[in-house]
């Protein structure tokens, strides 16, 4: 894979974190950065997926009613409370 470099500035205390993180797994800042930036695209991709997903579908008319929704938000919540 061809690999190209990108330059940005951060602040100091995401500099100081980047060298921390970077040294405790055994790879070069460099490498750090540009494995957070990978996981960074993949999930904004799967992000932009999961949006797409629901727009088709609303194109396509399958919407759940408003109140059925917030009825199941309601279940879920007293659920979790109970546990």
């Amino acid at each position: 894979m061809e690999m190209r470099p990108i330059t940005t500035a951060v602040d100091a205390v995401t500099d100081d974190a980047i060298s921390r993180l970077a040294a405790a797994r055994g790879i070069s800042r460099d490498e750090f950065a540009a494995d957070a930036l990978r996981r960074a695209v993949r999930a904004e991709e799967e992000l932009a997926a999961f949006v797409q997903v629901g727009i088709d579908a609303a194109d396509r008319g399958d919407l759940i009613p408003h109140d059925v929704v917030f009825a199941q938000l309601r279940e879920r919540r007293t659920r979790l409370r109970s546990e």
